[in-house]
């Protein structure tokens, strides 16, 4: 294959896991799910390394065409609330790191906007990009959320459990082709206060934000860029219309690799 005719390269960033499977130790953990759909859908998938260089995550992101960024532990608190009261402080589960993953995160979004790339956000990766630009999150929806449904349905992670209401000049719209799309749901955080640069695109019936886009006026700050609170990865193989994020993710990287050949 000539470099000219390359797949484009996708940097998935993976989490962490307190004891792997070989040695015992911190491993990095990632979902087989997403290099599978990015690979179905033309993408070659390359997992971030850990560490928290900021370098080392500006030449990942400069050698690749597009970003996954991908789901897992809660978001730190102390990124967008100073003040927790204890009762919250006890929903969120601490992270397996002491905070890595985030911060090496935060240094990947920098670089992502920076250099330009396409970028697809899933759950947690969806919930960073709205913190890392000046958002806040729900911290746990049970408790902040009266009369919420209940959005954490790990028993059917690659089932869909209940619809979205899409915005209809929505790029998340006219991906999938649909005005309702029916999702997964493993989350008990959410989206809260939008950043200012971000749009809600998706919303479940309690109000819950489910997808969030760049808004017109900064749209050409990114070729693509779609944070979404679900997991698309988990329902692509069933499901055309979630197969088509990726596509798109792909289809995007793939002019931003031929402009800048």
């Amino acid at each position: 294959m000539s470099r000219l005719n390359r797949p484009p390269l996708i940097l998935i960033s993976p989490g962490i896991q307190k004891a792997g499977v070989e040695f015992g130790d911190r491993s990095i953990s990632l979902s087989e799910a997403y290099t599978r759909a990015v690979t179905e859908a033309g993408g070659i998938p390359i997992i971030a390394p850990s560490g928290v260089r900021r370098e080392l995550m500006a030449e990942c992101v400069r050698h690749c065409d597009g970003v996954l960024l991908t789901g897992g532990d809660d978001v730190e608190p102390e990124l967008y609330e100073k003040k927790l009261p204890a009762k919250l402080r006890r929903t969120v589960e601490p992270t397996p790191d002491d905070g890595e993953r985030t911060l090496r995160e935060l240094f990947l979004i920098d670089e992502i906007f920076r250099q330009h790339k396409p970028t697809l956000a899933v759950c947690r990766g969806s919930q960073l990009l709205n913190v890392a630009l000046g958002g806040t999150l729900i911290v746990d929806i049970p408790t902040q959320v009266p009369g919420a449904m209940e959005h954490r349905r790990m028993d059917q992670r690659s089932e869909k459990v209940h619809d979205v209401r899409l915005c209809a000049d929505s790029q998340l719209a006219r991906i999938t082709g649909r005005k309702n799309l029916g999702v997964n749901s493993t989350h008990h955080q959410a989206v809260g206060r939008l950043a200012e640069p971000l749009r809600a695109v998706a919303v479940s019936t309690d109000g819950i934000v489910e997808a969030v886009e760049l808004k017109r006026e900064v749209a050409h700050w990114l070729p693509f860029l779609l944070g979404v609170q679900f997991h698309p990865e988990r329902l692509a193989p069933r499901h055309a219309e979630h197969r088509a994020l990726f596509r798109a993710l792909v289809q995007a990287s793939a002019k931003v690799r031929k402009k800048n050949l």
